[in-house]
């Protein structure tokens, strides 16, 4: 007994330190189509800033979900307007934030399957009709599976296709499913698809952008942010930083 009172305040101060470490921790979360062009702005970026952030990446809903519950992050890069807008309409942020890029879908498919895409819409819409799987996004948490519906309703194949359809919880994770197999084709973000490690096991074309509503992506910083999360903010508006989304297919305003 007389161990344990002693030992107490000791357990309580190594939790303190603990929380309070976590609490100084810049948190940063990014939506997953963002990845391999975050990893190259932020490699970049800490030249200059040294300092540790936590990146998370993951869909745009699901992290909108988790800071409407109180999740510190400070930085919401988001893969398009409407959840960030949810989270300003909430007072949750600093302000209405803004828009660092504006994205596309593509067709992919996996090479192994021996299938090889081409710019004729016709071709696309006939593999899309012969597949037995087509991956894409969750629509409800992701904006490039909406995006991916819209393409297949304004084709015509949704009906025909709808119970083929393999979401995957992130962009990330639907394109993942053709990269390894699981599904021979699969629509995803060009981003992903321009991604130097998929290059050896899909092969890809964007998609009419006509046929889906623009992608808009639109980060937010959170009320009262870390000067470290404003200063990656205002990076990822810096020429440097848009030089390497035009590169992983963006366009930026």
């Amino acid at each position: 007994m007389k161990f344990s009172c002693l030992l107490y305040p000791f357990l309580l101060l190594a939790n303190l330190v603990t929380q309070s470490a976590y609490a100084q921790t810049v948190n940063v979360a990014v939506a997953s189509n963002m990845k391999p062009a975050f990893e190259v702005i932020y490699r970049d970026f800490k030249r200059t800033h040294p300092e540790d952030l936590r990146v998370v990446y993951g869909s745009s809903g699901n992290f909108a979900s988790q800071i409407k519950q109180g999740a510190p992050f400070s930085l919401f890069i988001s893969a398009d307007e409407a959840f960030p807008n949810y989270l300003y309409r909430a007072g949750l942020t600093r302000d209405t934030g803004v828009v660092y890029a504006i994205g596309y879908l593509a067709f992919i498919a996996n090479n192994s399957s021996g299938i090889k895409v081409s710019a004729d819409p016709e071709q696309i819409q006939f593999i899309l009709g012969q597949s037995k799987r087509i991956a894409i996004a969750n629509p409800d948490l992701a904006p490039y599976g909406r995006a991916a519906v819209q393409y297949l309703q304004s084709t015509k194949l949704w009906d025909r296709l709808k119970d083929k359809l393999v979401y995957g919880e992130n962009i990330s994770v639907a394109t993942m499913y053709v990269s390894s197999g699981a599904a021979y084709v699969g629509i995803t973000a060009l981003s992903l698809a321009k991604a130097p490690e998929l290059s050896g096991s899909i092969n890809y074309i964007a998609l009419p952008e006509s046929l889906y509503t623009p992608i808009k992506q639109r980060m937010i910083l959170m009320k009262n942010p870390s000067a470290l999360a404003v200063e990656l903010y205002d990076y990822l508006q810096s020429p440097e930083a848009k030089a390497v989304l035009f590169k992983y297919g963006y366009s930026t305003p």
